[in-house]
């Protein structure tokens, strides 16, 4: 058998805690390119807030040390990246630089960044996007985003992208700082780009495979929306499918969806009737045609607001007739358990990412609401996603994760979005 031609992708991550930026950049680009062993066609870097008054000297300082074709970056609140023993290490609110290095043969890189004025209206043709990006459907692009948190049209943009390119990958996140505020950034080539997007679209032999932990678990039972308008569910139904289980007349019964929640809180036990005056959310179903719901079949939302007067509850979302949605509760056990569910269920799917691959990297946007906050001890969702994938992984503490649910690309909250890079076929 003739051996493949395939020239292996290479991956490297590390992570610097030092005060002075440039003995952080030193060091950084050191033990990444150490690691790598290989020529960098791409780096990606991630800082942390506490640097945010020397934001505009990062990306000069780490060209004079790397002089890469393309580098992008952001700064944030957190950041995640490898450390000295080879460990995935998360770093809140400390000075913190973090630098992936990847060798990349057989992929064509193409950088692009934006601000809210260049994108095209939402009736426009695909066409005008591609002509936005710069790249074929056909050529497959995977799409890493960096978003800046006043750019102010990202839900836009992603309904633009997912048009345009409705088989490629998205992930990312938004720049985010610490919990004093400050100034925020995203970074392509030497410059930083105030409420802009900075891009990558990576098209040849790259896959982007994803893992999306919401942190939650659906409580009660499916409802069906019967009214609703923008983001107010005004009334709804038990689907008949469960109300077979109830009644052999099989009749749904409709109320007002607080009156559905009222019935549901009063079903709870002590623990979950707590949780539920804090940490209570929305499950979108994205598939209407499945019957059996997973974890993974909901799309999360916000629960807004209630009406007393009429019944009605506001979502962070759109609604529509016909929708299926469920309550869910999230808490650190939850989190956990969702996280550890969905790799867990990606490792046995992934046939194609055997056990022992290394020449891949692994990307992490996490809720700056997870992290140490919510489990109460450091580097919980690294080192999980560690334990199963022994590859390099570096990202950051986001102010909202981008991810797809179903075939859609959403921005979520409270959410751990991972993105495994991988050589296609591999």
């Amino acid at each position: 058998m003739a051996e493949s031609t395939t020239k292996p992708m290479r991956w490297a991550s590390a992570l610097s805690q030092r005060p002075s930026l440039e003995a952080a950049v030193k060091e950084v680009v050191e033990i990444a390119q150490d690691s790598l062993r290989a020529s960098p066609d791409l780096g990606l870097v991630f800082i942390s807030s506490a640097f945010s008054s020397e934001y505009s000297r990062l990306m000069p300082l780490l060209q004079e040390h790397l002089n890469l074709p393309t580098l992008i970056g952001c700064g944030a609140g957190g950041v995640i990246g490898m450390n000295s023993d080879h460990q995935a290490e998360e770093i809140e609110g400390e000075p913190a630089l973090s630098l992936t290095l990847a060798h990349l043969p057989e992929v064509e890189i193409h950088p692009f960044h934006l601000s809210a004025d260049d994108l095209p209206d939402l009736d426009s043709s695909p066409d005008r996007w591609i002509d936005l990006i710069g790249v074929k459907p056909e050529d497959q692009p995977q799409f890493i985003l960096l978003v800046d948190p006043y750019f102010g049209q990202i839900n836009d943009f992603l309904l633009g992208l997912d048009y345009a390119y409705p088989g490629s990958v998205k992930v990312g996140g938004l720049a985010s700082t610490g919990t004093t505020g400050g100034v925020t950034g995203v970074f392509s080539g030497s410059k930083r780009h105030p409420e802009e997007i900075v891009g990558l679209a990576l098209c040849g032999n790259i896959v982007i495979e994803t893992i999306v932990a919401q942190g939650c678990r659906p409580i009660g039972h499916p409802y069906r929306i019967t009214q609703g308008e923008r983001n107010i569910v005004l009334e709804v139904e038990t689907p008949s499918e469960d109300a077979e289980l109830e009644t052999t007349a099989a009749v749904s019964v409709r109320l007002s969806p607080l009156e559905a929640l009222q019935d549901l809180v009063k079903q709870l036990n002590e623990e979950d009737r707590q949780l539920a005056q804090h940490s209570l959310f929305v499950g979108m179903v994205r598939d209407e045609f499945k019957q059996k719901l997973e974890p993974g079949d909901f799309l999360i939302r916000n629960l807004i607001g209630v009406d007393p007067r009429v019944g009605a509850i506001a979502i962070g979302d759109r609604v529509r007739p016909g929708q299926r949605i469920q309550f869910h509760l999230r808490d650190s056990r939850t989190s956990a358990e969702d996280l550890e569910l969905l790799i867990e269920h990606h490792q046995r799917q992934a046939s194609s990412f055997p056990q022992g691959v290394t020449n891949a990297g692994g990307l992490m946007f996490s809720c700056l609401g997870r992290g140490e906050g919510l489990y109460g001890e450091p580097n919980f969702d690294s080192g999980l996603f560690r334990r199963y994938f022994d590859i390099p992984l570096s990202g950051f503490f986001c102010n909202g994760e981008i991810g797809p649910v179903g075939n859609v690309t959403f921005l979520h909250g409270y959410t751990s979005v991972f993105g495994i890079c991988r050589q296609r076929g591999q």
